[in-house]
């Protein structure tokens, strides 16, 4: 029988893996003869395939995440120790791939490993941002305060984007589903009219011969436009996992009309963001910019940091290096500046970062408003041109006749 393991060694380090024995009780003493202390064995035979986990689909999401820190930040104010805190919330969380990620975590800080340590062994899960954060908690001795900003930080972030998600989400989910019914139409509807439209022997409208092409053209190439969609996407989507494909589709995402720059602002919401909260625990400003090139998740803004954080090395100012880039606006360069002249780099920061969040969350709910009619338009004029091209003919037919 095949037993999955999670151990600690005698430097409290946990491992995980995979063990062959005849019986659990063979298998408890074979680990114990090496000296390990088990904490979880478990019989991978005894699970019914349909019910066993997979990895590939486990992950943790931003809620999960904010959460988490939200109620370590209550326990390690009650004075419970990070271990026992760890621990207990590793029994209350669902997700049991978090919930092992967590007790992994609690385990290491028990062996010695410091929390950040800990947390730097799953990037996916902790950002370079939270791990710093967390850090400067502990060498500060403000533990319980980075964790309240950290949970705070997450949270606004998580709805800011989750608010722009939404935003884009609507009309391509609308648009999707009227080139569906176009599709259908085309396919299994003007086949049958077509027919009738042909026998009459009146000649067709050039809209009319249109719609009936494209109709024709779909059902004899349809699954060749399907193939080479497909591969047209996993081509897309393989050459955005390279580092040229990455900066090329960064940078075509911050030219899209509206939300180009609902992009750009919460980037910058972002930046100002992180850096507030680095140099406000301490961090220094070279070391502030690169963590904030990290999280920030754009490769055009990455370079800009990046660069920046170089340039300072030599003896430049912040504002001095980000006003050289258009994506940087004249107010943004003007508030770092003046920040940096009066010695409040961090709040003047946060203030930026609050500025950009309201801009974000105004641009977001306009567009809302205005989406639904330009989308009603858009359908009206699509559906007008397919009644007009395919319908009329046919109540002309029917005048004559």
């Amino acid at each position: 029988m095949k037993f999955n393991y999670l151990v600690r060694n005698n430097k409290g380090e946990s491992h995980a893996g995979m063990i062959d024995a005849i019986n659990k009780a063979t298998a408890l003493k074979t680990l114990q003869d090496r000296d390990f202390v088990v904490i979880k064995l478990q019989s991978i035979e005894k699970i019914p395939i349909f019910s066993r986990r997979i990895k590939f689909f486990e992950k943790v999401k931003r809620k999960e995440v904010f959460i988490f820190f939200r109620q370590l930040a209550i326990l390690v104010d009650a004075n419970v120790p990070l271990v026992q805190s760890l621990k207990s919330m590793s029994k209350q969380i669902e997700n049991e791939y978090f919930k092992e990620i967590i007790f992994s975590i609690a385990n290491n800080i028990d062996g010695g490993m410091s929390f950040s340590k800990a947390m730097s062994k799953y990037p996916k899960i902790f950002s370079i941002f939270s791990i710093n954060l967390i850090k400067t908690g502990e060498v500060s001795g403000q533990l319980q305060e980075s964790l309240i900003y950290l949970a705070d930080h997450l949270e606004n972030e998580y709805y800011l984007i989750s608010k722009v998600k939404g935003a884009m989400s609507y009309p391509i989910f609308i648009l999707g589903v009227f080139l569906l019914v176009a599709i259908l139409v085309l396919v299994m509807v003007i086949p049958q009219l077509t027919s009738i439209l042909t026998e009459s022997g009146e000649e067709l409208p050039w809209s009319t011969k249109l719609v009936v092409f494209i109709s024709e053209f779909i059902r004899s190439y349809g699954w060749i436009l399907f193939l080479l969609g497909i591969a047209a996407i996993f081509g897309f989507l393989r050459y955005k996992e390279t580092e040229k494909g990455k900066v090329a589709w960064d940078t075509v995402k911050l030219k899209i009309p509206v939300f180009g720059k609902i992009l750009q602002k919460t980037y910058l919401a972002r930046i100002a963001d992180t850096l507030s909260a680095l140099t406000k625990g301490g961090v220094t400003v070279i070391q502030s910019l690169n963590v904030s090139g990290q999280v920030v998740g754009n490769s055009v803004f990455k370079a800009i940091l990046f660069k920046a954080r170089d340039e300072i090395k030599v003896g430049r100012s912040i504002s001095s290096s980000l006003e050289e880039h258009e994506e940087f606006p004249p107010l943004f360069c003007q508030m770092i500046k003046t920040g940096e002249q009066t010695g409040n780099l961090d709040t003047i920061l946060g203030k930026l970062s609050v500025f950009y969040k309201k801009e974000v969350e105004n641009v977001v709910d306009n567009l809302s408003q205005l989406i639904e009619p330009i989308l009603l338009v858009c359908l009206g004029i699509g559906v007008s041109i397919l009644v007009f091209s395919v319908f009329m003919p046919i109540y002309s037919l029917a005048g004559v006749m």
